[in-house]
């Protein structure tokens, strides 16, 4: 029996999603699996912003350099964290049936939701996306980075040094911490960082494996996810943007796509939806169709300042 190596970053929620994963492969397709931690440079430098270090790709390049050093032969990743472009060489085989995409409000089992929040609460996100979007639904509200794994944020949280932390759903399922959520938000009030709530599987291209492991893949999450990867990539959007997007199956030919390019600060939101059957017409559309209602004046000024 060919045993599947598969690499992972080394955190605890990183495992979790791999060990779901390689149990898939063990059971469908009957392949012994062996998981390959590697720390990833935004896994080294955890106290540092991502718009410093250079993009979420950080946490994708070593498992992709493992993928192509032939030390792995497959790596999970969380489909957020995925750039708009791959590596020459390299291929999504499967994106697995998605996860709760939402967002979810954190405050330690005291309020009900958002709207609950005090004037002045200090709310903890390492998320640029989120942090716009709740400076232009509350302005009143105290944005303050917070960067760590999911143990590490809560146990900020705990020590009191927030009132309250906006994380993802997927995550706190996965991890059994459910019960941690006080509101899961509605992508109407807060929308989803693109591919948020699914996991990817990259493998080296033109390998049998990569046709193998299409036995593991959700159509409806390939479709949504391409879709919001397709306007990403229109966008050429990258950490430093607030930008979000969120597709939904209305009906087995037709998709609907929400999504928003916001300023830092959220005072300038440019939002848009369309609906559509082919999932790279549809995010190529509506990234057109954002900028041209005033994404392209946000999206210079934000690589203006990364250049300067």
């Amino acid at each position: 029996m060919t045993r599947l190596r598969i690499a992972t970053r080394g955190s605890r929620l990183a495992l979790v999603q791999a060990r779901a994963v390689a149990e898939r492969i063990e059971a469908e397709l009957g392949f012994e699996t062996e998981l390959v931690p590697v720390q990833t440079s935004g896994d080294r430098l955890a106290g540092v912003s991502l718009a410093k270090l250079g993009g979420k790709g950080l946490f994708v390049k070593e498992l992709e350099e493992a993928l192509l050093g032939r030390r792995a032969d497959v790596a999970v990743h969380s489909a957020k964290d995925l750039p708009a472009r791959l590596p020459d060489g390299l291929v999504l085989a499967a994106l697995p049936e998605r996860a709760d995409p939402r967002d979810a409000l954190v405050a330690g089992g005291r309020l009900r939701g958002l709207v609950e929040l005090a004037r002045g609460a200090r709310v903890g996100t390492g998320s640029s996306r989120r942090a716009a979007q709740l400076r232009a639904l509350r302005p009143d509200l105290e944005i303050a980075p917070l960067r760590g794994n999911v143990t590490t944020r809560l146990a900020r949280l705990d020590e009191g040094r927030f009132d309250a932390l906006v994380l993802a759903c997927a995550g706190l399922d996965r991890l059994g911490l459910s019960a941690r959520i006080d509101e899961r938000i509605e992508p109407g009030v807060v929308l989803p960082a693109v591919g948020q709530g699914a996991l990817a599987l990259e493998v080296r291209a033109g390998e049998p494996l990569a046709g193998e492991l299409g036995a593991l893949a959700h159509a409806g999450t390939a479709r949504t996810v391409s879709a919001e990867r397709a306007l990403l990539a229109a966008l050429q959007g990258d950490c430093n943007v607030p930008l979000a997007a969120f597709a939904e199956v209305l009906a087995p030919e037709r998709l609907r796509l929400r999504a928003l390019v916001a300023s830092p600060d959220g005072r300038r939101i440019v939002r848009g939806e369309a609906e559509g059957a082919d999932p790279a017409a549809l995010g190529a559309d509506l990234a057109e169709k954002l900028l041209a209602q005033g994404a392209r004046e946000i999206l210079a000024a934000l690589r203006s300042e990364a250049g300067s």
